[in-house]
């Protein structure tokens, strides 16, 4: 069964959590609701996602913005005629660019249609998404929730998701991943929702900007 959500349905599914579980109700209290993250489902999103992987979103962003600005359009045709000087110039790690060139050959080859990806559930999504050298567990999780909008995934390798778990629920710092991960279980079918407005907590309480 798929269940995806909308910026419609947020802020009740919100509510719903806040009805059940007091963590969720404080935070609308001082944060409000969440933005409704979405991206576009295609190749050029999956690239920025990979980009972000461990490192500021405001770095990912420019790396991005830099690879735009050479190819016009970010394609895999367009992606892989590109040399590994220039992937540099835009910013690219030799591993990100490693990852990137398997994106776009695993598009070209057909392994990866992306087209067909929000006809499957989660768990294949998944599988389709992690066959490819470079796209791990955190990438396919945040493909599923932003582009796709599935109401049920919680990337437990996301640092500032973590630290505000563990913040909004008092825990000690030394709350692993895992535990961190049973606590989630309790969130669902909605933890993608409870996802969102934990971020929305870690990035109001130190007034990051995100544009």
């Amino acid at each position: 069964m798929i269940n995806c959500f909308s910026g419609d349905t947020l802020p009740a599914q919100c509510d719903k959590l806040a009805r059940q579980h007091k963590v969720f109700a404080g935070i609308i209290k001082a944060y409000g609701y969440p933005p409704f993250w979405s991206r576009t489902p295609s190749f050029a999103t999956l690239v920025h996602i990979i980009l972000e992987q461990q490192v500021s979103l405001a770095s990912a962003k420019a790396a991005f913005l830099k690879l735009q600005e050479k190819t016009g359009h970010i394609t895999p045709a367009a992606l892989l005629a590109l040399t590994d000087e220039e992937m540099r110039a835009c910013y690219f790690s030799r591993q990100k660019t490693g990852y990137a060139r398997a994106l776009a050959q695993a598009v070209l080859n057909n392994s990866l249609q992306l087209e067909t990806l929000p006809l499957l559930n989660d768990e294949d999504v998944r599988k389709q998404l992690t066959a490819i050298k470079g796209i791990g567990n955190w990438t396919a999780d945040v493909f599923l929730m932003m582009t796709l909008h599935r109401t049920d995934c919680f990337p437990g390798g996301d640092i500032a998701l973590l630290a505000s778990v563990r913040e909004n629920l008092s825990l000690p710092a030394s709350a692993t991943k895992d535990e961190i991960l049973s606590i989630a279980t309790a969130w669902s079918p909605l933890r993608t929702v409870a996802a969102f407005m934990l971020w929305h907590a870690y990035i109001e309480k130190r007034g990051i900007k995100i544009n």
